[in-house]
C-alpha cells in the first residue's frame, strides 16, 4: 500500500519526499476538501518532489464539462500522474458520468506522460449530495478512469472508519477492483488506522 499526503505548498513538499510519502498530493484545503492550487503553485510542487515521486493535484468540484475538461487539461500539463475529481452537488448518475468523460478528454489531449483521473466518492453524503459510492465506481470504470478514492468531505465531522465498517469497505474495495480501478482511502485517517486500512486491500491510503 502506498501512502498519499496531501501538502498546499513547495516546503511541504519537500518535506512529504524527506519523510517518506509515495505520492505528494497537492491541494489547497482553505478551499475545502478538494481545493485546488493555483496551476504555478502546482508546478512549484511538482518541482519540489524533483521527479523522485508521483505527484497528484485536486481539481475541486466538477460542475460543467466544458470548465472541468480545461482544468484537466491545464493540470495534467504540468506533467503530474493523476488528478482527483469531485461531484458534490451533482446526484444524476448521467452527469457524474458525463463530466467525469470531459475530465478524462482533458487529461488525454494534455498529458505529457500517462495522467490518469480518479473519482471522489464521499462517504458523509449520505447519497443527498452526491452519488453513492458503489455508484461511482461503476460509472469510473465506464468511462474510463484510472481510479477511485473514498474520502471525507467534512473535515470537522467524524473520520471515515466511523462512517463505514472495515468490512463494508473492503467489499467496496474489492468492486473496484474488480472494475479494474486503482482505490484510494481517505478521511481523518491517522497512523493507528493504516493497519485495518491495509486489511482492506486499498492500494493507496491518504
Amino acid at each position: 500500500m502506498q501512502l498519499l499526503v496531501s501538502v498546499a505548498n513547495p516546503t511541504e513538499a519537500y518535506d512529504a519526499v524527506e519523510g517518506g510519502a509515495d505520492i505528494v498530493d497537492a491541494k489547497d484545503p482553505s478551499t475545502g476538501a478538494l481545493g485546488a492550487v493555483a496551476l504555478d503553485r502546482l508546478q512549484e510542487i511538482h518541482a519540489a518532489a524533483g521527479g523522485r515521486r508521483v505527484v497528484s493535484a485536486a481539481l475541486g468540484y466538477a460542475t460543467d464539462e466544458q470548465g472541468i475538461e480545461q482544468l484537466a487539461y491545464d493540470y495534467a500539463g504540468t506533467g503530474i500522474g493523476f488528478v482527483k475529481v469531485g461531484f458534490a452537488g451533482v446526484t444524476d448518475p448521467s452527469c457524474v458520468e458525463r463530466l467525469m468523460r470531459a475530465a478524462i478528454r482533458g487529461v488525454r489531449a494534455s498529458s505529457l506522460r500517462n495522467c490518469g483521473v480518479v473519482a471522489v466518492a464521499y462517504a458523509d453524503s449520505g447519497g443527498t449530495t452526491s452519488v453513492q459510492p458503489t455508484a461511482l465506481v461503476d460509472i469510473a470504470a465506464r468511462a474510463g478512469a484510472s481510479g477511485v478514492l473514498l474520502d471525507t468531505a467534512d473535515k470537522g465531522g467524524p473520520g471515515l472508519l466511523r462512517l463505514v465498517s472495515s468490512t463494508a469497505l473492503e467489499v467496496w474495495v474489492a468492486r473496484a477492483h474488480e472494475a479494474g480501478l486503482t482505490v484510494a482511502l481517505a478521511g481523518k485517517l491517522t497512523a493507528d488506522d493504516f493497519p485495518l486500512i491495509c486489511e482492506t486491500g486499498a492500494d493507496i491510503v491518504g
